[in-house]
């Protein structure tokens, strides 16, 4: 075997250049490793690669090897196969709650999961969308703070704020803090949303994490701060349309046929469906009616008609009719 003064970093440098250089598409043959070595300083012989190449297999790296037109040595199966990444990258590229400063440094690190040039697939995918994007660069650490705060049972205090139209942050209560002791995230309308115990209210109330400013980890803890047995964060945001607060009752809805998938798709495949004559059914939900949830309502056209309770009917023919005379 050839020896060099860099002979201790072989392994990892052909791990590194079979990694990043190839894939099934593009293997690189026992000179193209030779020479890719060399460049950095390392030499090598044919007999060395082959048994450098069963080192790597036994250390856990899919080194494949073929013959024919497309000879030479490539990585076969990775942890994210490209169809994977390519779901990440639009994930990353589609959401509101990322900045387009951190988007760019996440996709950039996802390419980093694949050859050089499989990366350029995802990165044409960069340039397809102008998405609007938060502009609140902390919210990538301010997740993180929360997971450990939920971790450890332990609350957390932050600013609240909204912007301006000069785009400048105003605080909200005049800048004092809140302290919210956190049951769970929840992504909604692509958004990130804080659900917890609002130490100052004394009830469960959310807030949107992308608005939060110096928001720390505090160690305050009591019983009635800890969620109740039978509390659901996922039914909680699936009660509140766009996780806008409201009265929150029992919705009776009746609707035609054809909305059936549009009920199922909003409130679960749980949902009791119970047919009214031939070309309706009615359903019973749970749901905190706010704005939004009118605003909801009528997207669906003629297709859902609110029927209960009193209350909620009262104010859906009332925005209904403001609606129709704009």
């Amino acid at each position: 075997m050839a020896k060099g003064s860099n002979q201790k970093q072989k392994l990892l440098v052909l791990q590194q250049i079979l990694t990043e250089r190839t894939d099934e598409d593009h293997p690189m043959t026992t000179p193209d490793l030779i020479r890719a070595l060399e460049e950095v300083g390392i030499t090598a012989e044919r007999k060395s690669i082959y048994e450098n190449m069963d080192t790597l297999r036994q250390f856990g790296l899919d080194v494949q090897s073929r013959k024919g037109k497309q000879p030479g040595w490539f990585v076969g199966e990775r942890p994210f196969e490209l169809a994977e990444l390519k779901l990440l990258v639009d994930a990353v590229q589609a959401s509101r709650f990322f900045t387009r400063r951190k988007s760019a440094q996440l996709i950039r690190k996802l390419e980093q999961l694949t050859s050089v040039h499989q990366a350029k697939a995802l990165q044409r995918q960069v340039y397809v969308d102008q998405r609007v994007k938060t502009m609140n660069e902390s919210i990538y650490y301010n997740v993180d703070k929360l997971h450990s705060a939920l971790s450890s049972g332990s609350s957390v205090t932050f600013k609240y704020f909204e912007y301006n139209v000069k785009k400048e942050k105003v605080f909200r209560r005049e800048g004092r803090r809140y302290t919210v002791r956190p049951y769970g995230l929840v992504w909604d309308n692509e958004n990130y949303y804080l659900v917890g115990f609002d130490w100052s209210f004394e009830e469960v109330r959310h807030y949107r994490v992308d608005k939060m400013g110096e928001l720390a980890v505090i160690c305050l803890k009591n019983s009635k701060a800890e969620p109740p047995a039978s509390f659901d964060l996922s039914d909680y945001g699936g009660r509140h349309f766009g996780m806008f607060r409201g009265r929150e009752g029992q919705i009776r809805l009746r609707c035609g046929n054809r909305m059936v998938g549009v009920i199922l798709d909003r409130f679960g495949q749980d949902t009791i469906l119970i047919p009214d004559g031939e070309d309706h059914f009615l359903v019973t939900v749970t749901a905190v009616v706010s704005p939004q949830f009118y605003g909801w309502l009528f997207s669906l056209s003629d297709g859902v008609e609110l029927t209960g309770p009193a209350w909620a009917v009262e104010e859906y023919h009332s925005r209904l009719a403001d609606a129709q005379r704009r």
